[in-house]
């Protein structure tokens, strides 16, 4: 038994039914627009600058200032309730508002308080 070669046809394209590849010119990309500031304008954006932090400060002192008035206390006696000492302390409230009032002002989660606790009368 002999080897027999076997020949296959060729799948390759010959030159001349090969297909040409045409370059197709791409256009150039723009360039980036570079700003530059000039003297007037790096001027005026400092000036920006500095009226936002002025009036930032200003604000911030504002709130410092009313925040650091002259705070009232109030010891809670035996037998008292948040409402009574609401209706004596804060008498230009409703009642309900007052007892609002003073849980924010002592970060109270309820109406509870006990004898000898110190609140913290906020100023109306």
């Amino acid at each position: 038994m002999g080897a027999q070669v076997l020949e296959f046809p060729s799948t390759r394209p010959t030159p001349a039914t090969r297909p040409r590849l045409v370059l197709v010119p791409q256009p150039a990309p723009e360039p980036e627009p570079t700003y530059r500031l000039t003297r007037r304008g790096r001027l005026v954006v400092a000036l920006l600058v500095a009226v936002m932090l002025s009036a930032l400060v200003l604000a911030f002192a504002g709130q410092l200032a009313s925040a650091a008035g002259p705070t009232r206390s109030v010891t809670v006696g035996g037998g008292q309730t948040l409402s009574e000492i609401a209706a004596r302390e804060l008498p230009q409230l409703p009642i309900t508002a007052g007892i609002v009032e003073l849980q924010l002002a002592n970060n109270l989660s309820t109406s509870q308080v006990h004898a000898g606790q110190t609140l913290v009368i906020p100023d109306r």
